[in-house]
């Protein structure tokens, strides 16, 4: 089955499921897209959260931010300018979608319900809910409550209802879905995080640099293709600083930073928000686990049962075989899949020791396990109905939650099986 290229790009080069998707759309509208964040204590952030009385005490306030076609940093951002604080002070356990309606807990520290209640957000809600002397953060999370709406399906309903239940039963055979990273960790329509990442890695500060300001994609919007084109052309960051549009702020406050201290890569990095950082590095360890993953399925080895001198994880009361993130601390599987690791590792050029990263400590990562297969927990799928945003067409309602980590988009890749992930609105 043919495999879009612009899934092979973030190391993603097979399907799990054989059987013939729906093909359709996500993401029409944002509201088709919902996600609810669900901590290890039960409770969820809800998207129609009420105002409810703050209770508790502590040094953290927790509240629950909604946001709507919004990317999590900048909804950050947006919260600590209206505030007036620094970003540092809010917390958050996990990234959510920009394209979709998300709700997630965050803290702000030193921080009281009114001075909440009296900022103003575009395109985010916040609602206090208690204090508490932890803040948020990514070991409290359990995991995301999904609930997506396919649109634009041409197949009849039954054939649609009996794709969608065929593969269904392929992932509950193989243990779940493929646990790849997705589209959302590389940049969908710009997909080059794991890139700068590859680069830092290899102290290549310049390349890493025009790899996020310059490499420019097909699918962004023109304005700011033509002014990455631009910049890799003539290299004159006080015109680029003046070119780029406003909306690519991180990118501006690396162009100011190198109009006056021309040559200074690291230092431009460090005005990017560490979180921000963190994540190339991120990234490209989950480019390197998607290539681990994709060759273990398509030389036709388990998913779902771990061989010998293979990683395992127990999660609650359950064992998964695990791959390795690949960090300074963590090295590749035996046997035939660390034979496949390595291979891997050497066309790429790279090796455990350089995830030390001597220019910026701060990023370092010493890597980690990873399970090949994620469940689909409560996995609900809705007969098709007509689809009033598209004539002649259905739509299907589907339901899941997914633990940390893991991302809905790859679940649906294996329902809608799309030619081009792009204009299916991922």
């Amino acid at each position: 089955m043919n495999v879009p290229s612009l899934d092979r790009e973030i190391g993603i080069e097979v399907y799990a499921t054989q059987r013939q998707g729906i093909g359709g759309i996500i993401r029409q509208f944002p509201e088709d897209f919902r996600v609810e964040e669900i901590l290890t204590d039960d409770s969820k952030a809800q998207i129609e959260q009420k105002t409810i009385p703050v209770e508790g005490r502590g040094r953290y306030l927790v509240c629950v931010l909604v946001k709507r076609n919004l990317d999590t940093f900048l909804a950050v951002r947006t919260i600590a300018e209206s505030l007036g604080i620094d970003q540092e002070r809010i917390q958050i356990a996990g990234m959510k979608d920009a394209r979709a309606l998300t709700a997630q807990h965050v803290s702000i520290g030193r921080m009281l319900p009114e001075q909440v209640a009296d900022a103003k957000f575009n395109n985010v809600c916040l609602y206090p809910l208690r204090f508490s002397n932890e803040k948020i953060h990514s070991g409290l999370l359990y995991g995301n409550q999904f609930h997506i709406i396919l649109r634009a399906i041409s197949n009849p309903s039954s054939e649609t209802m009996e794709r969608l239940e065929s593969v269904r039963n392929e992932l509950l055979k193989l243990g779940g879905s493929p646990n790849f990273f997705g589209h959302q960790r590389f940049g969908t329509t710009r997909p080059i995080t794991h890139l700068v990442g590859k680069h830092i890695l290899l102290g290549e500060w310049k390349k890493a640099a025009f790899a996020f300001l310059a490499k420019s994609s097909p699918y962004e919007h023109p304005e700011s293709r033509w002014a990455r084109q631009q910049l890799w052309n003539n290299q004159d960051y006080r015109e680029a600083f003046r070119c780029f549009p406003s909306r690519l702020v991180y990118e501006r406050e690396m162009l100011n930073h190198l109009a006056k201290r021309h040559g200074d890569f690291v230092g431009a990095f460090h005005r990017l928000p560490e979180k921000l950082r963190q994540l190339f590095i991120n990234a490209y360890q989950s480019y390197l686990f998607n290539k681990f993953l994709s060759q273990r399925i398509l030389h036709g080895l388990p998913l779902n049962k771990a061989r010998r001198g293979e990683f395992k994880l127990k999660i609650g009361d359950e064992e998964f075989l695990a791959l390795p993130i690949i960090g300074h601390k963590q090295f590749v599987s035996k046997d035939k899949q660390g034979r496949i690791e390595k291979q891997i590792l050497e066309s790429e050029g790279v090796a455990p020791r350089d995830f030390k990263i001597h220019a910026m400590p701060q990023i370092s990562s010493s890597g980690g396990l990873r399970t090949t297969t994620t469940p689909l927990i409560g996995l609900n799928i809705e007969n098709p109905l007509e689809d009033k945003a598209n004539p002649k067409r259905k739509m299907v309602n589907l339901a899941f939650t997914l633990g940390k980590g893991s991302y809905a988009t790859i679940a649906l890749r294996e329902f809608m099986k799309p030619s081009n992930p792009i204009h299916a609105g991922f």
